[in-house]
């Protein structure tokens, strides 16, 4: 949550030219409902119900980009399809620069609480190993600018031989 994986994501698909989804977009625009309302109304459980039947449809597709909620690694199936048919980029950044980068956003359920900086401590110790464990790549964040991230990304793409990397 709050990696950047939507514009990681998107940059990549555009550089790659494939076509580019995120999962929780995804969710919104097939309910017509943001994810606060669906959080409020199912629960995080129904969330999580909706996300893995959008995340299995999507994973069968061929060469696109997708990014997944923070939450998706937290299901086994969703980890064994995001692994099975495709390359999974976890961009890795520590609990402090993530509740910075997240901080004034509303539109987080699960950072809606008296102290959102320990609630992202907690997630990370949790999410954390199932990303390594899923991933096939780990991309530290750290400080570097949306390009450099993408170039980061690419070139693991291209030396796994998945992806060439175009020119920019």
């Amino acid at each position: 949550m709050g990696a950047g994986k939507t514009t990681v994501g998107r940059a990549i698909a555009r550089r790659l030219d494939r076509p580019f989804f995120d999962s929780d977009h995804e969710i919104e625009a097939r309910t017509g409902a943001r994810i606060p309302v669906i959080f409020e109304m199912e629960g995080e459980a129904g969330f999580r119900e909706r996300e893995a039947s959008v995340i299995s449809e999507l994973a069968g597709r061929d060469n696109i980009v997708l990014a997944t909620g923070g939450g998706a690694v937290l299901r086994p199936e969703n980890r064994a399809a995001l692994q099975n048919n495709g390359v999974v980029i976890y961009l890795r950044a520590n609990p402090h620069d993530l509740w910075l980068r997240t901080r004034r956003d509303k539109n987080r359920p699960l950072l809606q609480t008296e102290d959102p900086k320990a609630r992202l401590e907690a997630l990370y110790e949790v999410r954390d190993p199932l990303y390594r464990e899923c991933a096939h790549f780990v991309i530290e964040t750290g400080r570097p600018s949306v390009n450099g991230l993408v170039n980061m990304v690419l070139m693991q793409l291209e030396m796994a031989g998945v992806a060439k990397h175009p020119a920019s």
